[in-house]
């Protein structure tokens, strides 16, 4: 029989605090998520209050705020610290990053169009169900026999193939050309033809003849076949080439289906300058320091209630230090967010000095988020919250954190040079390739070992699909 036994046994166990977790929090947040962060925390804490105080009021006897240190004794339980947090900006204009605008969703404006055609209500509603049917980018991918099958058992109208292909050739003359196309060929001949028959031309009607007859071998790229079959010179076949690709082949991108910022940009969380000593100066804009402080009406609750034994009068001061309490916590946890965004650009600024003088990718070294962390004294998992989503403007640019973080490889001296590198020269060898006959993978491999990069052939396929560099056949041109 089993017997039962009693023991100590120690255990170390990892818990986080409040004020860790709220850190942690704060530190993925970029700016203008921050900021929203920082007006919600004082709209749902009562005892937060950041409206700047007037001179006048801090002469009166009727002071509407009061510092939270000076509201509290030091025998209340609440311990001393100073309220200054980061939530606004030297450039206070933030209207010009809220601009909201409605534009016109793409349902909308295809129905707009379908109402100034004369149809029958029926008719109407069953142009309207196939808008309905339409991708975001305009195609209509379902089985027109489907659709039929769904007008009858979702809007209980009776009709057949014809009737909907008939309504759909006429949703198919509506702008975006080429929407309601059930595939990319028709979505092409159909702003091919709108094109011919605004301003016909020689190069329009090759185009279409092209894209109606021998889409497939145009897709494949082979340019040769096509010009012998139409018999095309290889000027013609050029002319057809650039008049098929200013075509749209997502016409129903054109239009957005939501709410818009009209001005929508990024706003970087770092800004970094070069003095005339050449030394860098680096600065949070959006991230200056006014005064958070406690509603003098919670801040004399808190006093009123201190000698009173009443349980509402202790249900209300128990309320009030706890909103203090979570009011210190935000506030340390907003300073650690920006001492914290802070040593790591400092420390990637250092470990990058070379790059950030002239932009020169070049000079860009590889680096990982483990050699920041060994830097700063932060954990790995600290850095890459710190370089999500932020961006730094520079005197060359806008870039993402990320973008700095690379791995790297050996050249032919031995010396470790980023992947970033890497890709640019790869870059430049295919753009100044000849077209008509770009070079294959094991080409650009024996091309980049002359430029001193020892990589393999599977390293080139694999810059390559990063770099969106489609393969040799598909880069073919004439």
């Amino acid at each position: 029989m089993a017997t039962i036994k009693q023991g100590l046994e120690l255990k170390q166990k990892q818990k986080l605090s409040p004020l860790q977790i709220q850190t942690i929090h704060l530190i993925e947040l970029p700016i203008q998520e921050l900021e929203q962060k920082i007006r919600s925390e004082i709209e749902e804490n009562p005892v937060l209050d950041d409206s700047p105080v007037q001179d006048s009021e801090e002469n009166s006897d009727e002071t509407k705020d009061v510092s939270i240190d000076e509201s509290l004794d030091s025998d209340g339980g609440i311990p001393d610290y100073k309220l200054h947090v980061n939530n606004s900006g030297k450039d206070d204009n933030r209207s010009q990053n809220n601009i909201m605008s409605f534009q016109e969703s793409f349902t909308q404006s295809l129905l707009e169009q379908l109402g100034y055609r004369h149809l029958s209500d029926r008719e109407y509603k069953i142009a309207a169900f196939l808008i309905g049917s339409l991708d975001e980018d305009g195609y209509l991918r379902r089985d027109i026999e489907s659709i039929v099958d769904d007008l009858a058992f979702k809007a209980s109208i009776e009709t057949d193939s014809e009737e909907v292909l008939r309504l759909l050739r006429i949703i198919q003359e509506f702008e975006p050309y080429g929407v309601g196309a059930r595939n990319l060929q028709e979505c092409l001949l159909i702003q091919l033809q709108v094109q011919e028959r605004d301003c016909r031309s020689k190069e329009t009607e090759n185009a279409i003849r092209v894209i109606r007859d021998y889409f497939k071998d145009f897709s494949n790229k082979h340019f040769d076949r096509i010009m012998n079959r139409l018999s095309l010179s290889r000027a013609e076949m050029r002319s057809v080439i650039d008049k098929i690709v200013k075509l749209n082949p997502s016409p129903g991108g054109q239009i957005d289906d939501s709410y818009n910022d009209k001005a929508q940009q990024i706003v970087p969380d770092f800004a970094l300058t070069i003095g005339e000593d050449g030394e860098f100066k680096l600065s949070m804009p959006r991230f200056t320091i006014p005064e958070i402080r406690v509603n003098r009406s919670y801040a004399q609750l808190l006093k009123e209630t201190d000698n009173t034994s009443g349980r509402q009068q202790k249900e209300a001061a128990a309320f009030v230090k706890q909103k203090i309490d979570s009011a210190k916590w935000f506030v340390e946890a907003l300073k650690q967010r920006q001492n914290t965004l802070e040593s790591t650009m400092r420390a990637i600024l250092n470990y990058q000095h070379d790059y950030f003088v002239d932009g020169d990718e070049s000079n860009l070294k590889p680096m990982v988020l483990k050699d920041i962390a060994e830097i700063t004294g932060f954990d790995i998992s600290t850095i890459s919250r710190v370089v999500s989503s932020k961006y730094i403007e520079t005197h060359f640019g806008i870039y993402p954190l990320k973008f700095f973080f690379s791995e790297g490889l050996e050249n032919s001296e031995g010396n470790e040079v980023s992947t970033r590198e890497l890709k640019k020269a790869l870059r430049e060898i295919v753009d100044n390739e000849d077209k008509s006959k770009p070079l294959t993978d094991d080409q650009l491999v024996a091309m980049m070992n002359e430029k001193g990069y020892k990589v393999a052939r599977r390293t080139i396929a694999k810059y390559r699909n990063q770099l969106d560099i489609p393969k040799a056949s598909q880069r073919k041109d004439i």
